[in-house]
């Protein structure tokens, strides 16, 4: 038999069962065809399939670009166009987490211990602009 039941897609492709039923839900795999039991009965095809899905979702991919992709005709635009337009979001991403990254770091070494008093001392690296209260500087 060509066909995979619930428990036995799910385990090829590393998921769990609700997240196959959830995949249906929202059009990212067809639904099934049904056993005389009423058992699910995917294509072996659904492993792959998912194990895609799971791929472009740790590239970043939303459940909705996903399903874009997996949909894309000859007027949307395709993966290399979507990655491209991913990749900056990424690099974006990046570059905010480095300056947290470096104002955390500023933090621990300035010995911020309290984040009020910090806020009160101009050594104190963390961006607390705008949040001045009647005439008190901001630390930054």
């Amino acid at each position: 038999m060509n066909a995979l039941r619930t428990g036995e897609v799910a385990e090829a492709a590393g998921v769990n069962r609700e997240t196959l039923r959830y995949y249906e839900r929202v059009g990212l795999l067809a639904r099934p065809e049904r056993s005389l039991g009423g058992h699910r009965l995917y294509p072996r095809e659904t492993v792959s399939v998912i194990r895609t899905i799971k791929a472009a979702q740790r590239l970043g991919f939303t459940l909705d670009e996903v399903a874009e992709l997996l949909a894309v005709g000859s007027r949307r635009p395709g993966l290399r166009e979507r990655a491209e337009v991913k990749l900056g979001e990424v690099e974006a991403k990046i570059a905010d987490l480095e300056v947290v990254r470096d104002t955390l770091r500023a933090a621990i070494s300035a010995g911020c211990d309290d984040l009020v008093a910090c806020s009160h001392t101009p050594s104190c690296p963390l961006p607390f602009v705008g949040l001045a209260v009647s005439g008190e500087g901001s630390c930054c």
